[in-house]
């Protein structure tokens, strides 16, 4: 056996301490790994339990917000009633209310479900090391890009939410536009498919929509201007109009499409050629349409046998002229300027109170005769004239 030089036996440390070195420096780093990534999944761990009770609780409370869009409660339905005029027993939740309710209710729990996770996420990177910050920054970045290069888009998407949110129109409603009026055919968060009358579908950007008109929401009204000649009594005329609407009304097949009693609102217009009488009607939505036209059918059955003129353009034609002629061997007098006097415009005043011309006729004390109208200044002469008209 070879003897160990003495130079290296003096520089050889101790055989227990190299021994033991390995075992030490094998502990504290395992013990620092291992308290490291425990310290790691326990912070995960409770990232994502606290996320997912936030969660669950959001859906909760975004269901019970749904539950009660779909079925609101007894005060709810009566301030509903009260807003929109509708009966006792008209029927508030609809099965678009509910259609509605779903689509915001799935809309919002997916708009949350985002926001809790994505913060979920940059937490978790956070706690495996991560610098968020520069993260953060870069993905605000992005934002801005895309909201300028997308600003249309961007607008479209909010104006369908907000469109959907408030109700403002539905899958079916007859809606006006702008230029495109008619028929909503289908509705997303970005556009709304409109068919015309004609069959043009209309692809609206919602975000280009400034104002939007429903005619089929809730309820709806039909206005119907009658005219009718200035020969025809008006009492009389309105007594047929109204009611053959009435009648119309408490038909079987009909009766669902009228929400009131018809109204006649009375004289709307007094035109060139004729006198107009509204009548208004509360309808079911979209019916407004079909009645009107039912009913202008009828009114002129009616009309023609109650002989009731139908106007047509006329004109009054006046020659005037300071000396007399001659028309067809007809004598034609000179042209004077008219006046009425004092009583015969009190006898106007009170034919308009007594409601027509025969019962201001029929009244002795209205109607004066030839010396009491000449008593009154009732002359045509030039002297009166012209006072009454300084007058």
């Amino acid at each position: 056996m070879s003897a160990v030089p003495t130079d290296a036996a003096e520089f050889a440390p101790p055989a227990g301490l190299l021994a033991q070195l390995p075992d030490v420096l094998d502990y504290e780093w395992s013990a620092q790994l291992l308290e490291s990534v425990l310290s790691t999944l326990l912070g995960l761990l409770l990232i994502v339990v606290v996320a997912e009770v936030v969660w669950v609780i959001a859906r909760r409370l975004i269901r019970r917000a749904v539950a009660r869009s779909r079925n609101p409660s007894q005060s709810r339905r009566n301030d509903l009633r009260r807003k929109v005029g509708l009966s006792e027993g008209d029927p508030v939740t609809t099965e678009r209310r509910a259609q509605r309710a779903d689509a915001v209710g799935a809309l919002v729990s997916s708009i949350v479900g985002v926001v809790i996770w994505g913060m979920a996420g940059i937490m978790a990177l956070g706690e495996i090391g991560l610098e968020i910050g520069p993260l953060i920054a870069g993905a605000g970045i992005v934002g801005v890009a895309i909201g300028f290069g997308a600003q249309d888009l961007v607008k479209d998407f909010f104006s369908g939410v907000f469109m959907l949110i408030e109700d403002q129109y539905g899958v079916g409603d007859v809606v006006d536009a702008g230029e495109a009026v008619g028929v909503v055919e289908g509705i997303s968060l970005r556009t709304t498919r409109i068919r015309d009358v004609t069959g043009t579908l209309w692809h609206v950007p919602n975000g280009e929509i400034a104002r939007i008109g429903n005619m089929s929401q809730e309820w709806a009204r039909a206005l119907l201007d009658v005219d009718i000649s200035y020969g025809t009594d008006i009492d009389a005329a309105s007594e047929i109009i109204e009611g053959v609407a009435t009648q119309m009304a408490r038909e079987p097949e009909h009766v669902e499409d009228f929400l009131g009693d018809p109204e006649m609102w009375g004289v709307q217009d007094l035109g060139a050629d004729s006198v107009v009488l509204r009548l208004v009607i509360k309808t079911r939505p979209g019916a407004q349409w079909a009645i009107t036209r039912e009913l202008r059918r009828r009114i002129k059955v009616a009309f023609d046998v109650a002989d009731v003129e139908i106007p047509f353009p006329q004109r009054t034609l006046w020659l005037r002229t300071d000396q007399s002629f001659s028309l067809r061997d007809g004598g034609v007098d000179a042209w004077e300027d008219g006046v009425p006097s004092v009583e015969t415009r009190r006898r106007a005043i009170a034919a308009a109170a007594a409601g027509g011309r025969r019962a201001a006729a029929t009244d002795d004390e209205t109607v004066p005769d030839a010396e009491e109208a000449g008593e009154h200044g009732g002359g045509t002469d030039a002297g009166d004239a012209g006072d009454v008209g300084r007058g």
